[in-house]
């Protein structure tokens, strides 16, 4: 298998969260992988492509903007599974893995609303893609119900990596009261952090338990467990049994999608409501978006 990056494997993020993922399932299952990074858009058909010449069985393109890349190039290699993660369109021999990105948005939201001392959050994304959309409608659903009095400002870099542009995007939605941000980007999430701490203000963390790296800054963490979520993935892959179809993880399945750990700036009451919320969304009884 062989898996097409858009930023780097270094980036603590998104895509060394994926790169780790298919790292850890080659060892596991023992599969040849290969691995190309900091793939721009316009040279993502070909990277794709190139690996299916080759005959990698199984081709993941790291990210929603993979879609229309393996829309063009799907049907020119029949014989090839292809995975999108965060992909939004399955079919045929292109697979799709995603995660419930309302519902995680929505407890960071509770979390936030019920911690924020100004009653104001911020959420901080990259790229209006479908799921990352989502994830920030989620995010302020879940503050409003917390905090109806509240308020949630919306930020979009147009960057997923650049470390100045996430930290001033931070910073501006700090100006302007929010004590709470959420960012949902690649490497530039370190930049958001960065200027977080500079203002004292809390943050919420993305991928993994960031707390273990931010533990004065961020006071939660939705864990998208990409490495856990494309080993579950992948070995569907060597079985045959991978279909055109789309695989979605969530609360339901906390191997791959969870809450992290807290910080001590959340009570124990909120914590204790959160615990009870997540039963709740599991069983569908909360909208969250």
């Amino acid at each position: 298998m062989a898996i097409v990056l858009p930023g780097v494997i270094t980036d603590g993020s998104f895509n060394q969260a994926g790169y780790e993922g298919v790292q850890r399932a080659a060892e596991k299952l023992g599969i040849d992988f290969a691995y190309s990074e900091k793939t721009a858009q316009p040279d993502q058909p070909e990277a794709l492509s190139d690996y299916a010449r080759r005959g990698y069985d199984l081709v993941i393109g790291h990210g929603g903007e993979f879609q229309e890349s393996v829309d063009r190039i799907a049907r020119r290699f029949p014989d090839t599974k292809f995975l999108i993660v965060n992909g939004t369109e399955p079919g045929d021999n292109v697979a799709t893995m995603s995660f419930d990105f309302p519902a995680l948005g929505y407890v960071m939201g509770y979390v936030s609303g019920k911690t924020s001392e100004t009653g104001k959050a911020g959420y901080v994304g990259a790229q209006k893609l479908l799921f990352y959309v989502q994830l920030g409608e989620g995010f302020e659903k879940g503050f409003m119900d917390a905090r109806p009095d509240g308020e949630v400002f919306t930020a979009w870099t147009n960057d997923w990596d650049d470390v100045a542009k996430g930290k001033e995007a931070a910073l501006n939605l700090i100006s302007q009261g929010a004590d709470v941000i959420f960012p949902s980007m690649d490497n530039a999430v370190v930049g958001s952090l960065q200027g977080v701490k500079e203002k004292g203000a809390m943050a919420i963390g993305i991928y993994y338990d960031a707390i273990a790296d931010w533990p004065d800054t961020v006071i939660q963490s939705a864990i998208f467990d990409m490495r856990s979520a494309l080993g579950e993935v992948i070995a569907k892959a060597q079985a045959g049994e991978l279909e055109g179809t789309s695989y979605i993880f969530g609360l339901e399945t906390p191997v791959a999608a969870r809450v992290g750990s807290y910080s001590d700036r959340v009570t124990e009451a909120t914590q204790d409501e959160v615990t009870a919320l997540i039963d709740k969304i599991i069983a569908g009884e909360v909208e969250t978006h």
